[in-house]
């Protein structure tokens, strides 16, 4: 059954871009000023969020798991998934909490479609039902050059095993480039929902123009 967002008292926001683009950063930032108003927030991540999609995701990362067909990979995402919406996000909005999620539905077309070269539309039709229909209110896209982005993974990483420390970030240039690509071909397909932030610019520009988005999107569901 499909349940449409604009039947939940809650507010659905995604975060997405490429490792290394600062998303779990904006996303910790927008919840601490949420959290500062007492506004209701649950913060959540895919894969994982659960404790059955804590364990598929260690699978989905694994170093060791290179061999991973990519039918394997995305219909493990699309279990993860289920189960995050039906045991995690649902029950939130209803229960009229914002919910913060890093990653959600367009990282699977952008890494298994754009990436991979699965049919976006096959993709839809699966998540579709992974999800009951669960679209997010806004999406954040956070984009940024794949150079600088794994300049910045091996930066962060630096001392603890730098670049491949999980599967997807062995990945070659030229499948980032194609992920990239499809972010910024999903967000123009999608306008209304997905924004686009430079994430080249400093973390505070990058934090601001996020929370932004946000307040002005809990403004229009407040009807001011």
């Amino acid at each position: 059954m499909t349940v449409p967002v604009a039947t939940q008292a809650g507010c659905f926001i995604t975060f997405e871009g490429l490792d290394g683009s600062g998303k779990t950063t904006v996303l910790n930032f927008v919840e601490q000023r949420l959290r500062q108003r007492h506004l209701p927030i649950l913060v959540t991540r895919e894969p994982g969020g659960t404790r059955i999609g804590d364990e598929i995701r260690q699978i989905l990362l694994k170093t060791s798991h290179r061999g991973m067909v990519a039918k394997a990979e995305l219909l493990l995402y699309a279990a993860d998934r289920a189960q995050h919406v039906q045991e995690r996000i649902l029950p939130a909005l209803r229960q009229g909490r914002i919910v913060l999620c890093d990653r959600y539905t367009d990282a699977t077309l952008a890494y298994q479609g754009y990436g991979r070269g699965f049919d976006l539309d096959w993709i839809e039709r699966l998540m579709e039902f992974a999800t009951d229909g669960l679209k997010p209110d806004l999406t954040i896209v956070l984009d940024l050059d794949v150079a600088e982005a794994q300049a910045r993974l091996r930066r962060r990483h630096a001392g603890i095993g730098a670049m491949g420390h999980d599967r997807l970030d062995a990945e070659t240039v030229e499948f980032h480039e194609r992920v990239r690509r499809g972010y910024l071909a999903l967000a123009q397909r999608e306008p209304q929902r997905i924004k686009v932030i430079s994430a080249a610019g400093t973390v505070e520009e990058t934090c601001q123009a996020a929370l932004k988005l946000v307040e002005d999107l809990l403004r229009r569901r407040r009807g001011a």
